[in-house]
């Protein structure tokens, strides 16, 4: 064998030598779809609420803080315009941002000229759908033109990219508007970014989670209407999780993630962070569709009904996932299923080591950003403890090849094993982090909402963790004050059937009646 290393060496050299940009994808692909897997069809046209109250609250908070299904219907209505909601949320970006450090970019001046294009198109008799004049938060991964996207972290802090981002563009031709880039965790990785660190509005002492963490800060607080976030695994659900919003990762390959920064090629994932579950499907159908820069995108159908009636479906929950580490919410949660006369049934997983495949996310992130490792630029990343980036991406190196293609083919079980489980039931619901669920479904590409069901009184709570193969939400402080902060449920659905679960969970959100609720934010 020792006859044999040089020439191995020399190959792994000569490869190093070519340089690929982080924008350069695998030619291998994944594709959530196993072979007996059936797209569902189209079901006819979308269908949101019928608007609320006509008239506009007085109070600029009330306004902010609307959903976007109302807001939408004020703006095309004319009660509303799109420039006045800009300069209410740009008002309470410069009140509360610098608070939170959830903005890594405000553009105002971009904002309010998208905000009076909006508006001359309504005064035209153009309204270009529900997104029509309503101002939003993009994580600072996406690429907007000529307009600094620095992936929270030090080495790229003065990127400015020459294009925008697919997502970008379909959000502009849906009539949305940009206030900024909100924060990211140090290449998506929890709430520490060059600017300092994101706070969770509900408890300015601890951190807003990861790696959205500006895109859950910010909508929390009511700076935006809404926000765009990534999940690789728990970027979406974790921050929504901190800050009680709602976040939707869809399934994967249905949004575009061409013009994003690539962490793990066969896991990211692009979904809509909200104060609603409904807001959330009206941002999907925007984003929503294929695209030929995005190798893994797939073209899928989106259906949703806000009036669809849920009747019959069959939800699941794991046993394991109620027990030891489930709080009073968690349970609240249950009943209020069973409350809606839901029929609710146990199931179960293959034992398999779920953990286990957390090695493919090190690996393929390490090679995202293996010029960082090679020319030690990693150094100048602020967080730099055992469980940060700069030593996962150093240890990856040692990770076997051999078994990176077995946890490819362990990766595959897990699919039949979800697949069995969601042949048996319609959804699955738990606690976001507990069980297998969050390693498991992310890795199938299963689509996830998560929203607001509850609240604890907790200490302030330690990072949230990804290191050792296992994740945690952080410990709260035993022995310091305790904090009123949110706590949320997810629901698991199947392949490309997000108007399911959204239909699960705005009738949950009713039963729970806790969404409307905000943060007491200092002045």
């Amino acid at each position: 064998m020792a006859g044999n290393l040089e020439g191995q060496i020399t190959s792994a050299r000569a490869r190093r030598a070519v340089p690929l940009a982080n924008s350069t994808p695998m030619a291998s692909r994944f594709d959530p779809r196993l072979s007996t897997f059936r797209m569902p069809a189209p079901l006819g046209p979308l269908r949101f609420s019928a608007p609320g109250p006509t008239s506009v609250p007085r109070d600029d908070s009330d306004i902010a803080f609307a959903p976007v299904t109302q807001l939408s219907a004020w703006i095309a209505s004319g009660a509303l315009t799109s420039r006045r909601l800009t300069e209410i949320y740009l008002a309470r970006i410069e009140a509360l941002g610098p608070k939170l450090e959830c903005l890594a970019m405000v553009t105002p001046e971009l904002a309010r000229a998208e905000a009076d294009a909006a508006d001359a198109l309504l005064r035209a008799g153009v309204n270009l759908g529900p997104l029509h004049g309503i101002p939003y938060g993009l994580k600072d991964l996406f690429d907007t033109k000529g307009i600094v996207t620095g992936w929270g972290a030090e080495p790229f802090r003065e990127r400015v990219p020459e294009n925008d981002a697919t997502i970008v563009r379909k959000l502009r031709a849906a009539g949305a508007v940009l206030l900024g880039k909100t924060t990211v965790g140090a290449l998506a990785y929890n709430d520490i970014w060059y600017g300092g660190r994101t706070r969770n509005p509900w408890n300015l002492n601890e951190g807003s989670s990861g790696s959205s963490a500006g895109s859950a800060s910010a909508t929390a607080a009511g700076l935006c209407a809404f926000a765009i976030g990534t999940e690789t695994l728990g970027s979406i659900t974790s921050p929504s999780q901190r800050c009680g919003t709602t976040g939707l990762r869809p399934t994967f390959g249905r949004v575009s993630r061409a013009g994003g920064m690539a962490l793990c090629w066969s896991l990211d994932k692009v979904g809509p962070i909200c104060r609603s579950v409904e807001d959330t499907a009206i941002v999907l159908a925007a984003l929503n569709g294929p695209d030929l820069a995005d190798r893994s995108s797939i073209d899928a159908p989106f259906h949703f009904d806000a009036n669809a009636d849920f009747a019959g479906m069959r939800l699941g929950y794991l046993p394991e996932a109620f027990g030891e580490g489930a709080n009073a919410v968690d349970h609240a949660a249950l009943e209020a299923v069973r409350r809606l006369g839901i029929e609710v049934v146990e199931v179960s997983l293959p034992d398999l080591p779920y953990g286990s495949l957390m090695n493919i996310l090190y690996a393929e992130a390490a090679a995202a950003f293996e010029e960082l490792t090679l020319t030690d630029l990693d150094d100048t990343l602020t967080w730099q403890d055992e469980g940060a980036w700069p030593n996962t991406f150093r240890k990856a190196r040692f990770l076997s090849a051999v078994d990176h293609v077995q946890l490819d083919r362990l990766r595959y079980q897990v699919m039949l094993a979800l697949d069995g489980l969601f042949s048996q039931v319609d959804a699955l619901i738990g606690p976001f982090m507990t069980g297998p669920m969050l390693i498991a479904s992310n890795f199938t590409g299963h689509p996830c909402l998560h929203l607001r069901a509850g609240f604890l009184d907790v200490g302030t709570r330690s990072d949230a963790s990804l290191g050792e193969g296992k994740l945690t939400t952080g410990e709260p402080d035993a022995a310091g004050p305790t904090f009123r902060v949110p706590q949320g449920i997810s629901i698991w659905g199947r392949l490309f059937e997000e108007g399911s679960i959204l239909n699960l969970g705005m009738a949950l959100e009713r039963e729970f009646g806790v969404a409307a609720l905000r943060p007491g934010l200092p002045s």
